[in-house]
């Protein structure tokens, strides 16, 4: 499945709650943001940031803190670095 987010505006729109963290050794997930669309094609942390909702494959809501979380990422500089760490936590954004 693609990985097309939309970043919702309510928690309660959401299908997974993120938090990002400043470290990568406390994410679940190293996501690096594409530029293209087209390069979202996987769940393999390469996401791409809709405009609208309607675009987007999973919709996603930004918490304050981590214990509020579903999912924990970390944004990296380098698509090599975009993965799971934690692939038990994979199903969520399938």
């Amino acid at each position: 499945m693609a990985q097309i987010v939309y970043t919702c505006q309510y928690k309660s729109d959401a299908d997974v709650k993120v938090y990002v963290s400043n470290y990568k050794s406390e994410a679940d997930l190293v996501v690096y943001k594409c530029t293209y669309k087209s390069d979202a094609t996987e769940n393999n942390g390469c996401w791409y940031f809709a405009e609208y909702k309607s675009e987007a494959k999973k919709k996603i809501y930004f918490v304050n803190y981590k214990s509020e979380s579903d999912l924990v990422i970390y944004f990296s500089e380098y698509k090599s670095d975009a993965g799971w760490i934690k692939k038990e936590k994979k199903h969520l954004m399938y």
